[in-house]
């Protein structure tokens, strides 16, 4: 089998692709290259604004821990937790009439 005709088609097709492939390499390094550049700069100003919002929840979190350690938090709950308990029996004890049922 006389296959000598294949070496043109295959010099063509190596002509071909190998400037596409490298056209293609070109691009892929200029698209990473401007998403690096995008990201550094999002992350430049998105720090400073992260920080500052992570410092503002940390304070309110101290404020919170404080209120919930305070004795007068736990007093003030258990007095409310009374005020209900004593409306739900109030309203158990209370007799029942026609108009409360419809």
């Amino acid at each position: 089998m006389d296959l000598w005709f294949l070496i043109p088609i295959m010099g063509i097709i190596m002509g071909v692709s190998i400037p596409i492939t490298a056209i293609k390499l070109k691009h892929r390094e200029k698209i990473e290259q401007m998403r690096l550049a995008a990201a550094g700069n999002r992350d430049s100003g998105y720090t400073a604004q992260q920080d500052a919002r992570i410092e503002e929840l940390e304070d309110r979190v101290r404020v919170l821990e404080r209120i919930v350690t305070d004795g007068g938090y736990d007093l003030a709950h258990k007095i409310e937790a009374l005020r209900e308990d004593r409306s739900l029996d109030a309203r158990l004890d209370a007799p029942v009439t026609r108009e409360k049922i419809r």
